[in-house]
């Protein structure tokens, strides 16, 4: 009987898989060594001619001088001039970026990332290490009841900046809240600008993490840098104080 060629096939594959089968993957054994990378390591000169035009112009960016401090602001908590600078800067730039009217503005005191800002000229870089992250300056709404909870959560931590509210601490939670001039009415609806980080529950603020979000995209660093040259436009040099915005109860 002639076998036909698709029988011949059919027997090719079938002991390619039988032969395949014992085929068996044995893993390499990886070593791992850890580099320390400082000034003592030889440079080499291709690769450092090949980055100059970057790292000329990153620098060149990072030198450029947007503003100045009148004098020097300092991170302290429950408040300092420092946090009020910044969470001034978000109030304002987050009521233009979005059009609309915000009546809070609070940044957690870890984001802040350096403990003065010296007087004197600020540049470009100065504001990226006091802000290094890439997070989002955002817009939510929340009842008071919620705005009571963020606010008990500040002080928990020991106080965080705010603009536009003020409110005392006691026994680890607030107390006398005003937003404005006004108590907190805990039915009332607030515009509230902060962080992505936080709105998505970072530093333990889960009562914000199922509120919608209202994000453009802008970052609260170039929300800073552009408060500074706004400021810088004004002929205005950057100043703060501190108001009693958040204090500790008697």
């Amino acid at each position: 009987m002639k076998i036909k060629p698709n029988v011949y096939f059919s027997c090719f594959i079938g002991l390619l898989l039988i032969f395949s089968c014992r085929t068996v993957y044995v893993p390499q054994s990886l070593q791992f060594n850890g580099y320390r990378i400082n000034q003592n390591n030889q440079k080499d000169a291709a690769t450092l001619q090949l980055l100059k035009p970057y790292s000329d112009s990153i620098n060149a960016t990072m030198n450029t001088i947007i503003g100045t401090a009148a004098f020097t602001l300092e991170k302290q908590q429950p408040e300092g001039t420092l946090g009020n600078f910044m969470v001034d800067a978000f109030l304002a730039m987050a009521k233009e970026k979005y059009n609309t009217q915000v009546d809070v503005a609070f940044v957690n005191a870890g984001g802040i990332r350096l403990t003065q800002l010296a007087a004197g000229p600020i540049t470009t870089g100065k504001i990226f290490e006091l802000m290094p992250f890439d997070n989002v300056l955002l817009l939510q709404k929340v009842k008071g009841s919620v705005l009571q909870q963020v606010c008990d959560l500040m002080a928990a931590k020991g106080g965080w900046p705010v603009a536009g509210l003020t409110m005392q601490l006691k026994a680890g939670k607030a107390i006398n809240i005003k937003v404005g001039d006004k108590p907190l009415d805990r039915d009332k609806e607030y515009v509230i600008a902060n962080s992505d980080f936080i709105a998505n529950g970072g530093d333990n603020a889960d009562m914000l993490r199922p509120i919608p979000q209202i994000n453009a995209g802008y970052l609260m660093r170039d929300a800073l840098l552009d408060y500074i040259r706004l400021k810088t436009y004004q002929s205005k040099p950057l100043t703060a104080s501190i108001e009693n915005r958040v204090t500790n109860a008697e």
